[in-house]
């Protein structure tokens, strides 16, 4: 039996169930799972180990890779900018980077790029890891490209390319980069324990990931990686590995190179107790700060964009649905807590969402790459529906 550590307040106990359930399953290392309602903490858990090689555990301090729920964190970082006035989602992305317009991108709006719409899911060029942690051999290398359809007219998921598509245009807004981006928009002002590129000083406590075990492969997984866009789409033809952990990869998602430069679709490390503080801010007074979002940015967060008919060089999941920004409720493999909720999930399963009509905000995260299906986090999620009588 595997010790969870932490708490749950009065009425949130099938939460801590089900996160106890996940160990018994055995489709856990380590994770954690915290949950705020109406801006105070009522949901603290911890278990199991950070690091299967050493047996350290997963303590109160532990860090891990989120892969893509950072893209949640560049959503709300988009629609700040947008409440502060330095951005128009429905202006052409030309309009605040010019040069983006080579290629036929010059009716391309900002929206699209967080939509999934914006036809550059993936790169024709070869890069590094040394292009990715110099920013601009990437940037230059979108303006060069064409878009693989008529942007606007359909969508796929942009697994790395929405990190620097939004991260380059909130560049040139704010001046920011996405890792001091968030620690001005988000973590800093939150006190929330979330990096896009780690500081050498955190490095110690992160979680090593481990890669699913070949029995829990999928025949989806299969296929994909048979789809050479999806493959060059996930390494940027090369920088990364098509798996993100694999351990002959000098740049897979356990090395230090990776987690300390800045990939703001993927490498977000955080804790759950951050993630789920961040989106609860964004919905809820929390300790004592006004919510972050408006009415109109809660709106846009749970507007769907892009739904039916993906574009088919992608083998994109049946339901599959975002928002400018976000995933939304109604995702058959992803159910969130309500209607009103808006998040983004990751390839480890962990996930991070707010509920405004509940005023939520939820955090999971884990060390074990579990497969194309994962029902750790769907568990959780509907323990707590469970626990708000819903």
């Amino acid at each position: 039996m595997t010790t969870i550590h932490g708490f749950a307040d009065e009425g949130f106990g099938p939460v801590a169930d089900a996160f106890a359930e996940n160990f018994r399953l055995g489709t856990e290392l380590g994770a954690a799972c915290a949950v705020y309602h109406h801006g105070r903490l009522v949901v603290d858990l911890h278990a199991g180990v950070a690091d299967d090689r050493t047996g350290r555990p997963w303590t109160d301090d532990t860090l891990t890779v989120g892969f893509s729920v950072t893209k949640g964190l560049m959503a709300l970082c988009g629609h700040l900018a947008r409440q502060r006035g330095l951005l128009d989602f429905d202006a052409p992305v030309a309009s605040v980077w010019p040069e983006f317009a080579a290629g036929g991108k010059q009716d391309i709006a900002i929206r699209d790029l967080f939509s999934h719409r914006s036809g550059l899911m993936a790169l024709d060029v070869d890069l590094t890891i040394d292009d990715v942690a110099s920013w601009f051999p990437v940037i230059h290398a979108i303006e060069e490209q064409k878009p693989l359809w008529e942007p606007g007219t359909t969508f796929a998921y942009h697994a790395l390319m929405f990190g620097w598509l939004t991260g380059e245009v909130l560049r040139r807004v704010t001046g920011l980069r996405p890792g001091p981006l968030i620690a001005d928009y988000l973590t800093g002002p939150l006190g929330a324990d979330a990096w896009i590129g780690l500081p050498e000083s955190e490095a110690s406590r992160v979680a090593y990931l481990a890669a699913p075990p070949a029995a829990l492969s999928s025949a989806w997984v299969e296929m994909a990686l048979a789809l050479p866009t999806v493959v060059r789409s996930m390494t940027l033809g090369g920088a990364f590995p098509p798996l993100l952990i694999d351990d002959r990869h000098p740049s897979d998602f356990n090395s230090r190179v990776v987690q300390a430069v800045e990939v703001p679709a993927a490498n977000g490390i955080m804790s759950a107790r951050a993630l789920a503080r961040i989106y609860s801010a964004a919905v809820s007074t929390t300790d004592g700060r006004p919510k972050l979002l408006d009415d109109a940015s809660i709106m846009d967060a749970l507007t769907v964009r892009s739904i039916d008919n993906p574009w088919p060089g992608a083998l994109t999941p049946p339901g599959m649905r975002f928002s400018t920004g976000f995933l939304t409720n109604g995702i058959p493999h992803r159910p969130l807590l309500s209607d009103a909720s808006f998040g983004h999930d990751g390839a480890s399963g962990s996930l991070g969402y707010a509920d405004a009509d509940h005023e939520i905000g939820f955090g999971y995260v884990n060390n074990s790459l579990a497969g194309a299906v994962d029902g750790r986090a769907n568990r959780l999620t509907a323990a707590l529906r469970s626990s708000m009588g819903l």
